[in-house]
């Protein structure tokens, strides 16, 4: 029987041992050290961001960047139904409303020219999440936010490494925060990262993550804060991962031209999430979406890829149809589409064009 074929896999193929190993020898493991300073400066870098914000998750990061904006109880924030629930949850974890907005046909993301209907006095910011890996269309997205005087927090947990007509991905909205889970294009296990050009939200968010202490005068708390800090440990790992990262969009950009290629015949049956030619997708996830010219279901079409050796992942549930946020019998077609359609395919960089010509054989197989 063949192995499985993942969908996604951590690859530590540089220093991380190394940097970990110091870590132990030297017994720095908690959230001194040097590599909690190593890591924050060069994903500053990266993101060609004033600063960076090591924490515990993705999550978590979004939290401090609400926090920062003293989001509250009667406030309001725009975020795009289909995505991770925790985009929606770090809005309720500060007790105010995440508000929904439709998906686009060809991204999959946030749709701009839809937000503008959803703002009202108790709205404060959006959150735009680069979906799988592809930017939103930021300029639009900026523009609203001006108008109204909203503030932008870009989601990044999928698109390390993406690029808006030249622009990181991170570097555009006021805050921006990334997550380092496993199956992500780099990662810590767990662990996070919040960038902002503002210096006065940079302090903000480094004395609430660290239990509201102040950054200057040590164990002095003039807020209530949250213990949210990384290790150095796992800022090891992300250091040695940070010093690949190019390594690892080169090989997804290699994997995903190579599903190009095998599944180039398929378009009667499949549709691609797109990449506009403003864009560099970093391709988190590689992401077909099954026409109505497909018999079967996705959760069937799963099922039986499965059955083959081959880990999928379904298309994220938009968040309105959560138990949680059900709250009207609002529709939103196009993201509800998307997730009752769309399937996640392995992208990681340990697959071998091998892999990729079977993965295509069964999808053509059961089209």
């Amino acid at each position: 029987m063949k192995d499985i074929i993942h969908v996604a896999s951590p690859i530590l193929n540089g220093n991380e041992k190394k940097y970990v190993n110091e870590c132990l020898d030297t017994t720095w493991i908690s959230s001194k050290g040097k590599y909690v300073e190593k890591f924050e400066e060069e994903f500053k870098n990266f993101c060609n961001t004033k600063h960076a914000i090591s924490c515990t998750n993705g999550t978590v990061a979004l939290h401090l960047a609400l926090l920062a904006f003293d989001i509250g109880p009667g406030d309001e924030v725009i975020v795009p139904t289909l995505t991770y629930i925790a985009t929606a949850n770090a809005v309720t974890y500060c007790g105010a409303k995440p508000v929904f907005v439709d998906s686009e046909p060809d991204t999959w993301n946030i749709d701009p020219n839809r937000i503008e209907e959803k703002i009202n006095s108790n709205t404060k910011g959006i959150i735009v999440v680069h979906l799988y890996g592809h930017p939103v269309d930021m300029d639009l997205v900026i523009k609203i936010a001006k108008k109204y005087n909203l503030f932008v927090i870009e989601d990044v947990a999928e698109a390390h490494g993406a690029f808006y007509k030249g622009k990181a991905t991170g570097s555009m909205g006021d805050i921006s925060t990334f997550s380092f889970f496993g199956n992500k294009i780099i990662t810590t296990g767990e662990g996070g990262m919040v960038v902002t050009n503002d210096d006065k939200l940079n302090e903000k968010m480094r004395m609430l993550k660290s239990q509201g202490m102040d950054t200057v005068k040590r164990y002095w708390h003039p807020v209530v804060g949250y213990n949210y800090r990384m290790t150095n440990i796992q800022a090891a790992i992300g250091l040695g991962q940070l010093e690949n990262i190019s390594w690892h969009l080169k090989k997804r950009r290699e994997i995903v031209d190579l599903y190009y290629k095998y599944l180039e015949n398929l378009s009667e049956y499949i549709k691609f999430q797109a990449e506009k030619n403003w864009a560099i997708h970093s391709y988190w996830m590689f992401s077909i979406l099954l026409k109505d010219t497909v018999k079967v279901s996705r959760n069937k079409f799963i099922e039986l890829l499965k059955i083959d050796g081959i880990e999928t992942r379904p298309v994220f549930y938009p968040v309105h149809t959560m138990p949680p946020y059900k709250e009207t019998e609002e529709k939103y077609p196009i993201a509800e589409k998307l997730s009752k359609r769309g399937i996640n395919l392995p992208t990681h960089a340990l697959l071998k064009e091998e892999d990729i010509a079977y993965i295509s054989i069964k999808i053509k197989k059961y089209c």
